[in-house]
């Protein structure tokens, strides 16, 4: 008896040891293969516009795509390279500063072209940044457009992630107070639909609101795509410091803050 009270509970504990390493190898087995290029869709925060030191476009020390090595900021092709070194120098980044989600069809079809294996998505926010709340771009073009940007990654077996806009309202809310960051958004005339100085609070909120809906958008597409990942809203929700915002405009990420979001949309992606 003593013989089979000893075998069944190390038939059980075998039973429970079983069930706890399959759960991560079930979890390691799901993740893709590494792919061997990638490509990003985007704007000026895809860019890296403005990050540090002079103005202008710095795409080496993109979230997405950059591969500086020196900034801090360790992009999702600086950790594809560890898992899949042959990806070395198939790094594509095809956003340009200022573009819309009327754009993205046409950055679409050049990662198409450049055989990606993997594409980032970061788009919108000049959707929501225009000269007014009356002139962002109404939600059901913003829709087509993106569905466009869909269809047309999805002609080959490309893994898509999509980043959700993030929340320009929280910019406002920590530097409206000073000084030179209200001087140079009205000076430059950066994202006058909310940062404008005679803006209500009315008006703030109808862009913020704007912000989510087309988040929402974004969420929903994504959703009919079984190779396309949405971040679940964590780049809306972060909420980004001072330090993290470049002083250049008080406007784009800074080093730090493009670091951050190569972190908190990794945490997301396929391979995290």
């Amino acid at each position: 008896m003593r013989r089979l009270m000893l075998a069944a509970g190390v038939a059980v504990g075998l039973l429970f040891a079983s069930a706890a390493v399959a759960e991560p190898v079930a979890a390691a087995q799901a993740a893709p293969p590494a792919p061997s290029s990638m490509a990003s869709i985007g704007d000026s925060m895809t860019r890296a516009a403005d990050v540090c030191c002079w103005y202008g476009d710095h795409p080496a020390n993109s979230w997405s795509t950059g591969a500086a090595g020196w900034d801090g900021i360790i992009s999702h092709y600086e950790r594809l390279r560890v898992l899949n070194p042959g990806i070395t120098g198939r790094n594509y980044n095809d956003a340009k500063s200022g573009a819309r989600m009327s754009d993205a069809p046409g950055q679409a079809q050049a990662a198409v072209s450049q055989q990606a294996g993997y594409v980032t998505i970061l788009m919108g926010a000049n959707d929501v940044c225009t000269s007014s709340p009356s002139t962002m771009t109404p939600v059901d073009t913003f829709r087509d457009q993106f569905r466009q940007t869909l269809q047309t990654l999805a002609t080959g077996q490309t893994r898509i992630f999509v980043a959700s806009i993030p929340d320009v309202h929280h910019l406002w809310e920590i530097y409206h107070t000073d000084f030179w960051a209200s001087l140079v958004w009205d000076a430059a005339n950066i994202c006058q639909s909310l940062l404008a100085p005679n803006r209500t609070d009315t008006e703030r909120q109808t862009v913020r609101a704007r912000n989510i809906a087309f988040n929402t958008v974004l969420r929903d597409e994504c959703a009919a795509y079984p190779l396309c990942k949405y971040d679940d809203d964590v780049t809306f929700n972060y909420q980004f410091s001072r330090s993290q915002v470049s002083k250049l405009d008080y406007f784009h990420p800074s080093l730090s803050g493009q670091a951050a979001l190569a972190q908190v949309t990794w945490t997301h992606s396929w391979w995290s």
